[in-house]
């Protein structure tokens, strides 16, 4: 979206013309319509857990990297990538390089779309059939479709196709225990300090507490966040840490759009707000989004940090 803004604002491009004239047109022909690619909530959630957990920061760090970069587009890079050779050996190297995310981000939705436009030409029967797509996704498509055609499933099959790739994957059984692990750890730790001494239990309390609370009221600092949310992450995080169903973020994201309640002007700027750095500090609907993220950094660095210091104090 914000790298589809800086596009605009330099070449006067509307992000998603192609598709709203489209939509337009059949409207007014009173044409069938069909969206045929896959929810992006789903593509998403693929995405997550296909990448291993070591790869997903550096991968975040790019959309946000991309997100607030000056970079000037070039007009003669955009014509190049538009050149066939150019856009099948970029895709290529993505495919080669990045196969965890080319595959639920590319090749699954390639797929998907192929089963969509398979399903409606077996079903509606349409004397024609146009299908706007991003010229990335052509080649995959038209791969699909020829082995469609020359397979010829029965639509109960391509149906079955269509569910398992809209399937959120199962969360792995060992990431649900660590965080209760981890909080077993830290009570496990309060209990032996208060075992040995009142004073040192106390003291670990403590230590919890201020490095837990203040390395998340850092993080809302950090968004600008309103002082009542700051303080807020501050009492809420040493609690929020001890449940793993509830994160620190998540309340001080309520409280900052309680305080500062979105206007009808933010959600109308948000994608241009958010196409340079300084707009989603400016903007009260991307402000949340920022609190939300830079307080669950702060508790989650605090967790260790204080539960390292805990064990330190203990052995």
């Amino acid at each position: 979206g914000a790298f589809q803004q800086r596009l605009a604002d330099q070449f006067g491009i509307k992000p998603g013309a192609e598709m709203l004239a489209a939509i337009k047109e059949a409207k007014q022909r009173d044409i069938p319509l069909k969206v045929i690619d896959r929810d992006i909530g789903i593509t998403l959630k693929r995405v997550y857990r296909a990448v291993p957990w070591w790869q997903r920061t550096g991968i975040f760090s790019g959309l946000i990297a991309s997100a607030i970069s000056r970079e000037k587009i070039e007009e003669e890079d955009i014509e190049r990538l538009k050149e066939g050779d150019m856009l099948e050996s970029t895709f290529s190297e993505f495919a080669e390089n990045s196969k965890n995310l080319y595959g639920p981000l590319i090749d699954e939705r390639d797929r998907y779309m192929a089963d969509q436009i398979y399903q409606i030409q077996k079903q509606d029967h349409p004397k024609h059939l146009l299908v706007i797509i991003g010229a990335g996704h052509l080649k995959g498509i038209e791969s699909y479709l020829k082995e469609l055609d020359a397979n010829q499933p029965s639509l109960e099959e391509v149906n079955k196709d269509l569910q398992e790739l809209s399937k959120t994957p199962v969360k792995s059984w060992l990431w649900k225990i660590i965080p209760w692990a981890i909080v077993g750890i830290i009570l496990l730790g309060f209990g032996l300090g208060f075992s040995r001494s009142s004073e040192l239990g106390w003291e670990l309390v403590r230590d919890w507490v201020l490095i837990n609370g203040g390395l998340a009221a850092l993080g809302a600092l950090l968004a600008t966040a309103h002082p009542v949310t700051t303080i807020s992450a501050f009492l809420a995080a040493p609690l929020t840490s001890l449940n793993p169903t509830i994160g620190a973020g998540m309340v001080t994201g309520g409280v900052e759009l309680m305080m500062r309640r979105p206007q009808v002007e933010d959600f109308s700027a948000l994608r241009k707000d958010t196409a340079h750095w300084q707009g989603w500090w400016k903007n009260r609907v991307s402000k949340v989004l920022l609190v939300f993220f830079f307080c669950t950094l702060g508790s989650a660095i605090g967790t260790y940090v204080a539960g390292f210091k805990i064990i330190d104090k203990l052995f």
